[in-house]
């Protein structure tokens, strides 16, 4: 099939490199042109496991190609997919201008049918709201709508940066709004090689399954964090509490491991607007309130160990495992790591930060109020404390003897659990996990 993909972020790049790989006929179009002469010489402009490769293999196969020019785009194009950023505005709600405009530049140039398809989360009742822009925009240029047919779906992804592309390929489910069955078939056409439950359902609920998939997962991330805090005041641990609930089928033992809270580009972003969401139907969504809540106090938390165990911060030297949001990936926004580090250099730390992949996109936020450093043991050179706020494995492979002789005092702060099970009190430091019990394990 011919398809446009709107937006060439994670969403818009995976979709489509991966549905060229498909044997599909994909151009990508981005109105960023350093991001495109990029792309085009094949190089992806932020870090994703395996997609480079998939990017080259799509061009040289010529079932991929890039373009600033929208016209060209849609020249050939029957399936047109919008995966254009929706960010949070000032009071959390999400900003839908970006995703306007793109439907509106597509109706003025738009002279064929097609199918407008919805990547991008957008809050319930938008896709009807495009389809309507569509139309205006058609007028304005004097085409009829009548006659120019634009079918609109609904298409919400479930990719998890850092396996983005395996989610794409490996789909747990796909999930179509449509107001028309046919329409929504011809789409699920492009989906056959998948072999998974395909739904269909109206605009509004794929609108509103997304939004609740991520709040979902987001209160399961909070939950287990209060259960943590439980078990570092009664003597368990987190560990074999979130074991022995994920094996019921009903919980299931994803998104239970305490830590300093969810973070990224979709988890804050999408609950927040799930909450505004929710107030504007005129309903207070308190459990969701909860959600953010004990989300944000999680990192109070952590801060205010370190503080009480080191004492007053001016001039403490704190090494930093850790810049993204999570592994695998280089998106350090809305990272908690981030944050927290922030935190420190507030309070008068001296940091030194290392991340596999994200320094580049740490330094674009953090500037130079932070040090750099070039692995994890010159990170904790010389360091009071070492913080670990990124659960890359990488870090479980570091020296205990080499870290302890490297550091100056012996605390090591585990916002993920990622040493948990290190024995790191044999080298002479002083470990402090998230609700973990001190005792040795059974």
């Amino acid at each position: 099939m011919d398809v446009t993909i709107i937006g060439t972020g994670y969403v818009g790049l995976v979709t489509g490199v991966c549905l060229a790989s498909l044997g599909n006929k994909v151009v990508c179009f981005d109105i960023d042109r350093d991001k495109i002469s990029k792309l085009k010489e094949g190089r992806v402009p932020f870090f994703e496991p395996g997609l480079q490769d998939l990017v080259k293999e799509g061009m040289a196969k010529g079932n991929l190609r890039f373009t600033v020019e929208l016209s060209d785009a849609l020249q050939d194009a029957s399936f047109v997919f919008l995966c254009v950023g929706t960010p949070p505005t000032e009071i959390g709600s999400a900003d839908l201008s970006f995703i306007e405009e793109a439907v509106r530049q597509i109706g003025l140039t738009l002279d064929h049918d097609i199918y407008l398809v919805t990547k991008s989360t957008v809050p319930v009742g938008t896709n009807r709201r495009l389809l309507s822009l569509v139309s205006e925009a058609l007028e304005e240029v004097g085409r009829d709508p009548r006659q120019i047919h634009v079918t609109m779906l609904s298409n919400p992804e479930f990719l998890r940066e850092g396996s983005a592309v395996d989610d794409f390929m490996k789909p747990d489910r796909i999930l179509v709004g449509a107001d028309e069955r046919w329409g929504a078939d011809i789409l699920l056409r492009m989906y056959a090689p998948f072999e998974c439950p395909k739904v269909i359902m109206r605009l509004e609920s794929a609108e509103l399954a997304k939004y609740t998939a991520n709040a979902f997962l987001a209160a399961k991330i909070s939950f287990i964090n209060e259960i943590a805090e439980i078990a570092e005041k009664t003597g368990a641990d987190i560990r074999e509490v979130a074991e022995a609930i994920g094996l019921d089928p009903r919980i299931g033992s994803k998104f239970l491991k305490a830590g300093i809270g969810y973070g990224g580009s979709c988890f804050p972003k999408d609950t927040r607007a799930l909450y505004q969401i929710a107030g504007s139907a005129g309903l207070d969504f308190h459990l969701l309130s909860a959600v953010i809540e004990v989300n944000n106090r999680q990192r109070d938390r952590f801060v205010a160990r370190i503080r009480e165990t080191l004492g007053d911060l001016t001039g403490k030297k704190i090494g930093i495992w850790g810049l993204a949001f999570k592994a695998n990936t280089d998106d350090v926004r809305e990272s908690s790591a981030i944050d927290i580090v922030r935190r420190l250099f507030a309070e008068g730390a001296d940091i030194t930060a290392y991340d596999p992949q994200g320094m580049e996109s740490a330094r674009k936020m953090l500037g130079d109020t932070i040090q750099y450093a070039s692995d994890p043991l010159s990170a904790a050179a010389g360091a009071d404390a070492l913080c670990v706020l990124t659960e890359w494995p990488l870090f479980r492979s570091v020296n205990g003897v080499k870290l302890a002789e490297v550091m100056r005092g012996t605390h090591v702060f585990d916002g993920r659990n990622v040493l948990a099970d290190l024995r790191m009190e044999t080298y002479g430091l002083t470990y402090h996990g998230i609700g973990l019990c001190k005792n040795l394990p059974l």
